[in-house]
């Protein structure tokens, strides 16, 4: 019997930064946490179930080709980055069960053929897996992040954790393209702050709060609009009742911002 594999709300960090000199330097502590990975799980996974924030439809889709394309969502960057390959297989018979198991929920779901990684997929699992041997889908973040949805999502998702598939809520804990450098300081920190303290809270209260996460300091500031911090209700549903530990953060990036991911189990 496989060990439980726990779950991540993971900052996925800038674009392709990973294929960009100077961007890879200012994150190099994202970067030695998505090396660390693998070694803080179990076992190795059977797959991973990535959730991005770069993916949204009108229902829960779920990725199920068995070869998923590239996907280049990133702009007015170095034309190499747009030559980066990520050629992971899909897992079309896990994402079968996955619909499965969303549609028991109550949750809208198909399976989406044509859908690729996108960036907020294929730039953390080339540092986790570099070799892109590991299995992996995406499943689609919903229109209008309705937070208590996606949680019940995380919620039918979580059988998957004891046949050792490793699920990933990819986005990032600050997400404000238009305010970068020192007036970012403030709102990131105090945001990030009291996502931290609601992590650590008991897992009733956290749900509430996290529900709720709008009343935070600097909400709609960090956040004009939830499409990176919804993949956290996902990642937190899957594991509503596990303690949380935080396995990266970083102040200051681009002068300012701070950010950081979570491991819950």
């Amino acid at each position: 019997m496989t060990t439980r594999m726990p779950t991540y709300f993971i900052s996925h960090g800038g674009g392709p930064w990973p294929w960009i000199e100077d961007m890879r330097a200012a994150f190099g502590p994202l970067e030695q946490s998505f090396v660390n990975l693998p070694d803080e799980l179990p076992s190795r996974p059977t797959a991973v179930v990535m959730i991005s924030g770069h993916w949204e439809t009108d229902v829960y889709s779920v990725m199920a080709s068995p070869k998923p394309p590239m996907v280049y969502d990133y702009y007015n960057f170095p034309p190499h980055t747009y030559d980066v390959v990520y050629p992971a297989p899909g897992a079309p018979k896990l994402a079968e069960r996955i619909a499965g198991l969303v549609s028991r929920a109550g949750l809208p779901t198909r399976l989406d053929q044509q859908q690729g990684f996108d960036h907020g997929t294929f730039v953390p699992m080339a540092m986790i897996y570099p070799e892109a041997d590991m299995p992996l889908l995406q499943v689609s973040l919903r229109h209008g992040y309705d937070p208590t949805e996606h949680i019940a999502l995380g919620r039918a998702l979580a059988p998957l954790r004891d046949d050792g598939v490793l699920i990933l809520g990819s986005g990032l804990s600050y997400h404000n393209l238009r305010l970068f450098g020192p007036e970012a300081r403030v709102p990131s920190t105090e945001f990030d702050g009291w996502l931290n303290a609601t992590l650590a809270s008991a897992p009733d209260v956290r749900t509430a709060a996290i529900i709720d996460w709008e009343t935070a300091p600097y909400a709609r500031t960090c956040h004009a609009e939830e499409d990176h911090l919804a993949p956290l209700f996902a990642a937190l549903g899957a594991a509503v009742n596990d303690s949380a530990t935080r396995t990266y953060h970083q102040a200051e990036i681009f002068d300012g911002v701070t950010a950081s991911s979570w491991r819950f189990g």
